[in-house]
């Protein structure tokens, strides 16, 4: 913000809910008073004429009844206002106001009054064009040299320029290339009109090509046309700007020299007369308005330029010189001269707010008043300051983000899972191929202590599950009113979930405007996604799980999947998952052990899952405190590598389509050209099989779309896979190290940072940089690891062997009691070693240990490895 303002020295509001825009606002000696004082007209989209004389007493006075010296309501809405010798006969200036479909000129005039209230104007119509196209803007100037009287050209919406040599329609041009129009401008030196095109370049048109060229009645060029090139409306000079262009002005200061100013949307341009380059300047801001005027300093050009900051910046060539705050943001900025005030500046908005002001070096600053001096005592002020630095403390030991106050929430949303699968399946639309996909009902109910204003609820699952209706939206509420609302969730992909967890999200505004947001999480139960069957007795992958307390029933910890028949005698149970894979569980009657086999090693994580926290919530209710979980088995990383694999060649696979796709859809581009350009062509050509050519293309563009979707339905299932096998590898991991709940949360965030995988960031480059990161931090083995730095960008790798290897490192480090922390402090890690007596391994054998193909590497709880021969 400027230190300074721009003065008011005089200031109205114009009309009610009335529009304005860049050419609606005028100065010049409208009534030809002679005196060189400039009047201020101004035209509005509702029709509205208005012509004022500023003259307060003193400045910031207010607005007087004489200043406004005439007001018209003119039938059409007024598009832009000019002043100049438009009338044959009379040197005298008359006002030129364009409508959308007719330009009016006026003579303005004043009679002296009998009365007090002052002189008295009117406005009398000297001549008038009805447009046969609808109007843009407009510019004059002296065409073709004419002395002594202003001709107008009229720039269409279709791109027709339109000049009229005063009362009488001279002629019509179509600008070559034009789409749509842009602001336009006259050049008196070298009588030329200049515009910008959309094309985002500035285009010169001499006066003397449009006015020999062919005229413009109709669009289409005849044969005849194209063949003779002398009736064609040649550009003179183009210069590409690169942006599109708010304003457009031609300065001639002395007879010398003639600038181009031309405002962009983040650069203004001084161009010399010939299209060239003279200065340009890049603004850190977005301008509205600009005009330039003359400067004290010869050879230089003074510019004002108005932005959305609601700032005024005045430049000389490129140098800043002011700055000024305004009160409103121009849409349209002059400059004029007043009472022998030269120099005013007058600006005027969007919403009719129009203000002369000057710029002073006497800020609006705020004084303090003086206060009574009185007395300070020290010791109240100790005591006060104890007491804020003791709630200061207090305040920084929690770690909540919202204050005390926003315990008690203004609204609260709750998810009820119904503990029964419905009676009637509500899937739609599901893929999976099991006879009967089942669904489960879910009611979330919304309580509001206030009033909440446009709530809205979102219900998030992860796919491949899915929700009937995920988005409701309700009316106001009232204080300590609730809503409610009832969903089913069913498995719509034919994959197995890595979550069974949902979201409900609830998003409103207090009576204040303020946004807020309320959100709840829910669980889904296991026999949503699979069913009881019978155990297996040969799998593939298999887990052990130990506790330190004797075996559970299955009866008591999955009443839902045993036959109450079998009573406590079931050891075994079977999970049949709706995509067709089996999971067995078997509980040993000797040991405190448990195990969980299948076929697929994604499909363990569900069922360990839940046999973990069954067992938690089993012995909390007995109130067991001393209840542990802990695994001894090996990582199986070798099955983990396999799914980051498949995973990854289906993402060079959708590299591969992609590029594919490309290259065919440049070949039929190519071969559309090709035969467009012959269906044009007026002499008959045999097409050469290019229709055979582009059938055969289409049909591989066609083939090659339907194999990248499948490959993208591929890369989401094995993706689902990989979080499932992900997911099992972190439990397995915090069991085997007996890691704490902050430590597993690293896990979670160095291996699962991605919902959703894409081709710009896919889930191995990210999951290399993490891994990597926490290598040469917490899990660092010395200070020269610490100082390797990370590569900043990350990108697709061409295979997963440092992926692999870093993980295999990973583990190793932490078998070798390294301890994960955000903490860079190396040393205190090395020193502090996790309990459960893992022996180290010494570095030499990790670097040996190198993953040969054919062979599967397990990490044992001992930190020591086997070397198993794939079968």
């Amino acid at each position: 913000m400027s230190l300074f303002k721009a003065r008011d020295w005089w200031s109205t509001v114009l009309g009610e809910k009335e529009e304005f825009d860049q050419g609606c606002l005028c100065v010049a000696d409208v009534d030809n008073s002679g005196s060189g004082q400039d009047k201020v007209i101004v035209g509005s989209y509702m029709g509205y004429l208005r012509i004022f004389n500023p003259h307060p007493v003193k400045p910031g006075d207010e607005v007087q009844p004489e200043d406004l010296l005439l007001e018209v309501q003119l039938r059409e809405p007024i598009l832009q206002v000019e002043v100049g010798k438009f009338v044959s006969g009379t040197e005298g200036l008359h006002l030129a106001v364009l409508h959308c479909r007719k330009l009016c000129v006026y003579a303005v005039s004043g009679a002296l009054g009998n009365v007090e209230h002052g002189n008295q104007y009117q406005i009398k119509l000297m001549y008038e064009h009805n447009l046969q196209r609808t109007a843009c803007n407009m510019t004059y100037g002296p065409f073709g040299g004419v002395k002594g009287r202003d001709l107008i050209c009229i720039q269409s919406m279709d791109g027709m320029l339109m000049l009229f040599e005063q009362e009488s329609y001279a002629f019509g041009r179509f600008l070559p290339g034009f789409l749509l129009p842009g602001p336009l401008t006259y050049s008196s030196r070298t009588d030329s009109f200049i515009t910008v095109s959309s094309c985002q370049q500035v285009e010169s048109y001499k006066y003397q090509v449009l006015a020999f060229a062919t005229d413009a009645d109709e669009r289409q060029e005849t044969e005849q046309q194209k063949l003779s090139s002398g009736k064609r409306v040649l550009v003179d000079w183009v210069l590409n700007i690169g942006e599109q262009a708010l304003d457009i002005c031609v300065v001639s200061f002395n007879q010398g020299i003639s600038s181009v100013f031309v405002l962009g949307e983040r650069n203004f341009f001084c161009l010399k007369d010939n299209g060239q380059i003279r200065f340009m300047k890049k603004l850190d801001y977005s301008p509205s308005c600009f005009v330039p005027y003359c400067s004290v300093h010869e050879g230089t050009i003074n510019t004002l330029v108005g932005n959305h900051n609601k700032m005024l910046n005045v430049y000389q060539d490129v140098t800043l010189k002011w700055a000024a705050q305004l009160p409103h943001v121009p849409v349209s900025v002059k400059v004029a001269n007043f009472q022998d005030l030269k120099g005013v500046i007058v600006t005027l908005t969007d919403d009719g707010h129009l203000q002369c002001s000057y710029l002073g070096t006497d800020p609006s600053l705020f004084q303090a008043p003086k206060v009574d001096a009185r007395e300070v005592n020290y010791e109240e002020m100790n005591a006060e300051m104890k007491e804020l630095q003791k709630i200061i403390k207090e305040a920084t030991k929690t770690q909540d983000i919202l204050p005390e106050s926003e315990k008690q929430r203004d609204v609260t949303v709750t998810a009820e899972v119904s503990p029964d699968l419905d009676a009637e399946s509500q899937a739609i639309e599901s893929e999976v191929k099991a006879e009967a996909v089942p669904s489960i009902t879910v009611k979330v109910t919304i309580q509001s202590r206030v009033a909440a204003q446009k709530p809205s609820l979102a219900v998030c699952v992860q796919a491949p599950l899915a929700v009937t209706c995920d988005q409701f939206i309700f009316d106001d509420l009232e204080p300590d009113s609730s809503e409610t609302v009832v969903l089913s969730i069913f498995l719509k992909g034919n994959c197995t979930p890595s979550e069974l967890e949902g979201n409900c999200m609830v998003s409103y505004n207090i009576p204040t405007g303020i946004p807020r947001v309320a959100q709840c999480n829910f669980s889904l139960p296991l026999r949503l996604v699979c069913f009881p069957s019978q155990p297996s007795k040969a799998a593939n992958h298999k887990l052990t799980i130990d506790t330190n307390k004797p075996p559970v029933t299955f009866l008591s910890i999955f009443p839902d999947f045993v036959d109450p028949s079998e009573g406590d005698q079931a050891n075994a149970l079977g999970f049949q998952f709706l995509t067709g894979s089996k999971t067995t569980l078997l509980a040993s009657k000797t040991s405190q052990r448990y195990r969980i086999q299948s076929d697929q090693l994604e499909d363990l994580w569900l069922i360990t899952k839940e046999l973990t926290r069954r067992l938690e919530e089993h012995f909390k209710k007995q109130n067991c405190k001393d209840y542990a979980c802990t695994f001894s088995g090996s990582i199986p990383l070798q099955e983990y590598f396999e799914l980051i694999d498949r995973h990854f060649e289906l993402r060079l696979n959708a590299e591969k389509f992609q590029e594919l796709l490309s290259e065919r859809a440049v070949q039929f581009r190519a071969i559309e050209r090709r035969l467009l350009t012959r269906f044009k062509d007026k002499t008959p050509a045999p097409l050469q099989h290019l229709d055979t050519l582009l059938e055969g293309t289409f049909r591989e563009v066609i083939a090659l779309a339907d194999a990248a979707e499948e490959n993208q339905a591929n890369m989401f299932q094995a993706f689902t896979k990989l979080k499932s096998a992900t997911h099992l590898v972190i439990m397995l991991i915090s069991l085997w190290q007996k890691l704490s709940t902050d430590q597993v949360a690293i896990l979670e965030a160095t291996f699962l940072p991605l919902a959703e995988d894409t081709q710009e960031l896919g889930w191995e480059e990210t999951v290399d940089a993490a891994v990597s990161y926490l290598l040469r931090t917490c899990l660092s083995k010395s200070s020269k690891e610490q100082a390797l730095t990370l590569s900043n960008q990350l990108c697709m790798p061409k295979d997963t062997s440092r992926l692999k290897k870093n993980i295999t490192l990973f583990c190793d480090r932490l078998a070798k009691g390294g301890r994960l922390s955000l903490s860079t402090d190396s040393t205190t890690q090395q020193a502090a070693v996790v309990p459960g007596g893992c022996a180290t391994i010494p570095e030499s054998d990790l670097e040996e240990r190198t993953i040969i193909p054919g062979a599967t590497a397990m990490f044992s709880s001992h930190g020591q490895i086997r070397k198993q021969k794939s079968k």
